[in-house]
């Protein structure tokens, strides 16, 4: 109660922190790089960063945010900006402000270009010739001070000197000092002569060169630490150039490597529909397990509404930004909240049906078969819990290390939606459930509890539950034809890889009426883009328009939806997302090693947890479920971009849970079972847990199907991806990962001469080998283990219990 009063709290007080992609705004990433005598490292980037944050103040952006990222890159959020332009400008630009004594007229020819300009500016403590602000050449010496020197600049307009605004600058101390030396110098030169004037040079372009006023004397200059920096400047112009001049001189250079704009509607969109998406797919869900398991589902789903309160109060307490894959990752976790649940009432079915009497053959009362049944439920279901939320917790910690940007979001909701789901199964539903069994009227009628009967799936699997173990060779053959497939829509369709890995621009527009594709196109080409990819769509009653494109400016862009608007005025830009060919080609990298470093890790914990050859059979399981909906997206031609990413870790997250549950069966059952086959045991496990894998993934798929079809196009792909994912993993538990582990174990025993249970006695031997003694459960990284003498060669699975009887079994 504790636990949840305070998220109700949380949930009341704090506001939720949306990503940009919810509330909408423009995200840069910058890169710094090796500027003038100034190495690109963590520190120098840090200043630039600093800098960075004044000239965002000066913008005035409510609630921006700056951060660097790894060593040289900067994250700069800035919410409500809708036009990048004016941010990228601003903010990616050096602004190297200098201020250089005139020489004289400077040689035409040697005027440099500042549009043609090196990456690397040039050194202002050599000569130098550019353009005025009319474009007349000027040589300019050596700068005399720096932007370091300035301590504030603002934009003014005075109606006493006539229409047009000015900049102030004030210096500071030594500022002021150079700047009188240097204006007092300039003033010795006769009125109208070029070293009259005082060029300020702001990235190799002269803004502005006023000559010194004739009132100030040779060598006295202009004191009392300001000046003006007149011009035909706009309100804007004054404004921008005041916010470089204020912010000071970026240390060294810096390269825009990603920029998404995100327009506020689209947020809207995507936060309502995937409430709708959350409410329907929780109420089929809480009306599905109830149905199900009865009182205890009831209750289950009382544990539900908890769990999604104290997931959300964690979230706000934290300050985690909600983002948009992270709203899919949450209502994911609702989902697949029910799992421990229905892993707990399941086994306690089971003990239920085990319990009518005691060990002295004595029956036992309904109110003591009831506790009993659901402890050992809890009991017995903790160690498929704990693996189970385990792995997923490996592959959400992945997300949240390994991806970046809101993606990175969906990891952390569904780690925290992971040990919500926990806290609310394992203390919630069972205080609640423990309570409401000791009731009188509950006891006199155990069939309304949900413990008592056993459902219909698994009265099927008792009646007429088929031998899985005679048909490995065709679930295993099933399997290959799907990779067979997915391969063949990769080779045949390709991969419609997202610019976040190819580099480029991907633009996104709503019209207020269908523009025909090809009169759009014909507008994009003639805007100067004739190889850009253009694309309508129409649904439910929205019209879109979008472009992708090689990477662009934001000029290019603007120039795109100016030929746009010539269609329909009514164009307004959604979505812009600008990634540069090296980021885009660094993050395909990082993702095939997320997804390599996600099989390795959940092969090592299933290694630790059981023995090799199930870690193994899990792990190609897995990838069996990645390349699978792989093809799918192929065949289906869905974008295959950061969000999908976050899709195929946690598609290997939920594939590996229904596999460790079965797994967790088949080591229990091989105890009970020591003599029996591995394979036969294999399918007694499945069935026994196929209960559980179908009203899980029932209740998953309510949610999933609800998010698909009502989260809009925002949503649409990751839910889709995820869908797929969970109908594919929950086959591919029974069709892959256990036939395979039916043919490691084979091979296993073929190379050691013997088999044995997990955690149990295993003793090697064979014909023709002399019995020795083996350490129990040797080869598998189960727990427990006694010695064990294989007296008879021909006895593989002979084995000592807990109570030190000697058991043996005959193999096939």
């Amino acid at each position: 109660m504790i636990v949840v009063g305070a998220s109700l709290a949380a949930a009341l007080l704090i506001p939720p922190r949306l990503g940009l992609d919810l509330r909408g705004g423009t995200q840069i990433v910058l890169q710094t790089r090796d500027g003038v005598g100034v190495v690109a490292n963590a520190e120098n980037t840090d200043r630039a960063l600093e800098v960075l944050r004044k000239r965002v103040d000066a913008l005035g952006v409510a609630e921006p945010t700056l951060a660097r990222s790894g060593e040289r890159r900067i994250i700069v959020e800035l919410p409500g900006v809708q036009d990048p332009r004016e941010a990228a400008e601003v903010i990616g630009r050096t602004a190297q402000l200098t201020f250089h004594p005139v020489l004289g007229p400077g040689d035409p020819a040697a005027v440099r270009d500042p549009a043609a300009a090196p990456a690397t500016p040039t050194d202002p403590s050599k000569e130098q010739t550019l353009a005025d602000e009319d474009g007349q050449p000027l040589q300019l010496g050596p700068a005399a001070l720096t932007g370091s020197a300035v301590d504030d600049a603002a934009p003014q307009t005075d109606p006493q000197q006539g229409p047009g605004w000015f900049i102030t600058i004030d210096f500071t101390g030594p500022g002021g000092t150079a700047w009188q030396q240097l204006t007092g110098a300039a003033a010795c030169a006769q009125p109208g002569d070029p070293q009259r004037r005082v060029a300020i040079v702001l990235d190799d372009r002269v803004i502005s060169s006023p000559q010194v006023d004739p009132s100030i004397g040779c060598n006295v200059g202009i004191g009392g630490g300001s000046t003006q920096i007149t011009g035909q400047f706009t309100d804007a112009e004054a404004r921008d150039l005041a916010a470089l001049v204020r912010g000071g001189s970026l240390p060294l250079p810096v390269d825009v490597l990603e920029q998404r704009t995100i327009g506020p509607t689209l947020g809207d969109e995507a936060i309502d529909a995937s409430t709708r998406a959350a409410i329907i797919g929780l109420a089929l869900t809480a009306l599905f397990i109830t149905v199900v398991y009865r009182l205890v589902g009831l209750l289950a789903t009382l544990a539900l509404a908890s769990y999604t309160l104290i997931a959300y109060g964690v979230l706000v307490y934290l300050g985690a930004t909600l983002t948009l894959p992270g709203l899919a990752g949450f209502v994911l976790a609702i989902g697949l909240a029910i799992d421990a649940n229905v892993l707990v009432f399941e086994r306690a079915r089971e003990e239920y049906a085990a319990s009518a009497t005691t060990a002295r053959g004595t029956a036992r009362t309904p109110r003591a078969r009831l506790g009993s049944a659901l402890t050992a439920g809890f009991d017995r279901a903790w160690s498929a819990i704990l693996d189970s939320n385990v792995t997923t917790l490996i592959a959400a910690g992945l997300l949240f290390w390994l991806a970046s940007g809101p993606v990175r979001g969906f990891g952390v909701t569904l780690g925290i939606g992971v040990i919500a789901s926990m806290i609310s199964a394992l203390v919630v539903t069972r205080v609640l459930a423990e309570i409401a069994l000791r009731n009188r009227w509950a006891v006199r009628h155990p069939g309304i509890t949900g413990v008592a009967g056993s459902g219909r799936v698994r009265r099927f699997v008792e009646e007429r539950g088929p031998d899985l173990s005679r048909r490995t060779g065709m679930f295993l053959a099933i399997s290959a034809l799907v990779l067979v497939a997915s391969f063949a829509g990769v080779a045949l369709r390709g991969l419609n890889l997202g610019v976040e890995f190819t580099g480029g621009r991907l633009l996104q527009y709503s019209t207020s009426a269908q523009i025909d594709v090809t009169t759009a196109r014909a507008a994009v080409a003639d805007a100067g883009f004739p190889t850009a990819v253009v694309q309508t769509t129409s649904e439910g009653g929205s019209e879109e328009v979008t472009v992708r494109t090689r990477p662009i400016s934001n000029d290019e862009a603007a120039q795109i939806e100016a030929a746009l608007k010539q269609i329909d005025p009514q164009v307004t830009k959604e979505s812009d997302e600008l990634v540069g060919p090296t980021l885009g080609e660094e993050l395909r990298n990082n993702a095939l090693i997320a997804l390599g470093v996600a099989l390795a890790a959940q092969l090592l914990y299933l290694a630790f947890r059981f023995r090799w050859t199930f870690g193994l059979a899990a792990v190609l399981a897995m990838l069996h479920d990645v390349v699978a909906v792989v093809g799918l997206f192929a065949w289906l031609g869905r974008p295959v971009d950061g969000v999908f990413l976050a899709a195929a870790l946690t598609i290997i997250g939920i594939s590996v849970n229904d596999s460790v549950v079965v797994f967790d069966r088949i080591r229990e059952t091989w105890r009970e079972r020591p003599g029996e086959p591995f394979a036969k045991v294999a399918s007694r496990a499945v069935l026994q847990t196929l209960p559980r894998t179908i009203n899980t993934g029932i209740g998953a798929m309510a949610i999933l199907g609800a998010l698909t079809v009502l989260g809009g196009d925002s949503l649409r792909d990751v839910s889709l991806a995820l869908l797929a994912g969970l109908v594919v993993g929950t086959w591919s538990t029974v069709a892959t990962a256990v036939p395979l582990a039916a043919v490691f174990e084979r091979l296993r025993a073929r190379r050691l001469g013997s088999s044995g249970p997990i955690g149990a006695g295993a003793a090697p031997g064979g014909p023709g080998t002399a019995a020795r003694r083996t350490p129990a459960g040797a080869g598998a990284s189960g727990r427990g283990g006694r010695w064990a003498d294989a007296e008879d060669p021909t006895d593989p699975y002979a084995f000592v219990d807990k109570g030190g009887a000697v058991k043996r079994g005959t193999a096939d």
